[in-house]
């Protein structure tokens, strides 16, 4: 028999919140928001509600800057990592026909990190 789950006004609340969002989104974001409404809510409670979503498919998940981020929508998250200076880039990546070539399946969403020297790091080592 399938698991019960329990909906409380927290969850519901969280699931509003959630709701609202049109692009990434942090559980500190969340949590935030939603403190202001009720002091009682834990970010304890906002992780857990974010990993069920996740395990039942109805978010994904991506990493920017070492944290955690959270999407609707299956959106693609790349960035460009300058070795040089260390600014992080977001960049667009549209098609990925290289890796569906060489990949059997379905791909959903991606996260890559492209790194190297950024245009402007590049022109100072021009200098020096």
């Amino acid at each position: 028999m399938a698991k019960a789950i329990r909906q409380t006004m927290q969850k519901g609340m969280l699931r509003a919140e959630i709701g609202n969002k049109k692009s990434f989104f942090s559980a500190e974001d969340i949590y935030k928001k939603i403190k202001e409404k009720d002091s009682r809510l834990g970010i304890a409670t906002v992780y857990r509600f974010l990993k069920g979503l996740r395990k039942n498919n109805k978010i994904h998940s991506y990493v920017c800057d070492r944290k955690t981020i959270y999407s609707f929508s299956e959106q693609n998250h790349c960035h460009f990592l300058c070795q040089k200076c260390g600014k992080t880039t977001h960049i667009r990546i549209d098609s990925i026909d290289f890796l569906r070539k060489n990949f059997r399946g379905s791909i959903c969403h991606f996260q890559i990190n492209v790194e190297g020297v950024c245009e402007k790091c590049v022109k100072n080592l021009d200098l020096d």
